[in-house]
């Protein structure tokens, strides 16, 4: 008797579900099908409830089945797609039981972008180590405080749980599981065709914007803050910038940490990362040019300070977000692949 080697894969869809989190991973799971030459998976939708599922951007879904038929409960792969506004809506309780029947039932499970706030609400991420999108992943790990949130994973695995961060994420997601079931040769094979990075580089940090540097605490205080992020190359020490509110540099610096919740050096720091982050992506200046532009001593230090903020080097910043002139400029150091910027 021949053994079906056909994985069940099931995609939970909620009413205002981004339409990619869904469509992303059925096109990868799709493809792997063309090139393994066989049927390696068999996808079904599955609804929260009757009738076509209307997405995020209007587009309506017609699903396979509804939570509760049992049909939508036999899978070898669950994953939970997500929704712009599934961190604001009260999970159905039908829904959450379901889930935590059928993940119980399936060889793995797991979310893609803010799908994992209805894993999280049937009980399914305590103590483990999960992604989201960058933007929710901290009302994430404060509505569950038990759940170990990584804000910058473009996806993980955990045990018999994958997560991704948010939307493009879900193709990433599903191309590792491809990899895992049929092999890395297919799996590149699938990306090639999809014209998608096999492996993305770096985080998700490299696309937020939240935690950029923004004014904060009392008047006096965000006043010296819209002062350092309109001149960041100026002298921003401790003692200058105390002399502009008028108070002592031991008084500043404690009360500045105490309402800001970070050092002067700290948030000099993230502000000229973020005036770099702009000329890199609009601009095509040297290297150089922009450390000056931007407060740092050279570009080996903006480099540095650029990795530990941005998860990327200033290079493949520039690569992946920089407009028309620097992609095809030939600006030293970053248009060339191999320095080290």
């Amino acid at each position: 008797m021949a053994i079906d080697m056909t994985k069940t894969v099931i995609l939970l869809a909620v009413p205002g579900v981004q339409l990619l989190d869904v469509s992303g991973p059925l096109d990868v799971f799709a493809e792997a099908n063309v090139q393994a030459g066989r049927a390696a998976y068999r996808t079904f939708v599955v609804a929260t409830e009757p009738g076509p599922i209307r997405s995020a951007s209007g587009v309506r879904l017609l699903p396979d089945h509804v939570v509760g038929e049992a049909a939508s409960r036999s899978a070898d792969t669950l994953l939970v797609a997500g929704s712009p506004h599934m961190h604001e809506v009260a999970p159905d309780p039908a829904v959450l039981a379901w889930l935590r029947e059928a993940t119980a039932e399936a060889r793995r499970y797991g979310s893609v972008c803010s799908g994992a706030f209805l894993l999280a609400a049937a009980g399914l991420l305590e103590g483990r180590r999960i992604t989201t999108h960058w933007a929710v992943a901290e009302q994430l790990a404060l509505a569950y405080p038990g759940v170990i949130v990584d804000t910058d994973a473009i996806h993980l695995r955990d045990g018999r749980l994958r997560t991704a961060a948010g939307v493009t994420a879900g193709l990433d997601l599903a191309l590792s599981l491809v990899e895992e079931d049929l092999g890395r040769a297919i799996a590149m094979k699938v990306a090639a065709q999809l014209v998608m990075f096999f492996k993305r580089p770096g985080g998700q940090l490299q696309f937020s914007r939240r935690g950029e540097a923004a004014p904060a605490g009392r008047s006096v205080l965000q006043e010296v803050q819209r002062w350092v992020a309109a001149n960041p190359a100026a002298d921003h020490t401790v003692a200058h910038l105390a002399a502009r509110t008028g108070l002592s540099p031991r008084h500043f610096a404690r009360l500045f940490r105490q309402e800001v919740g970070m050092t002067p050096a700290a948030w000099t720091e993230a502000a000229r990362v973020a005036a770099a982050r702009r000329r890199l992506e609009d601009g095509h200046e040297p290297p150089k040019q922009v450390a000056a532009l931007c407060g740092f001593a050279d570009a080996d230090t903006l480099r540095r300070a650029f990795v530990r903020q941005v998860g990327v080097t200033p290079a493949e910043y520039r690569k992946r977000h920089g407009g028309t002139i620097a992609a095809t400029s030939a600006a030293p150091g970053f248009g060339n692949p191999t320095e080290r910027v």
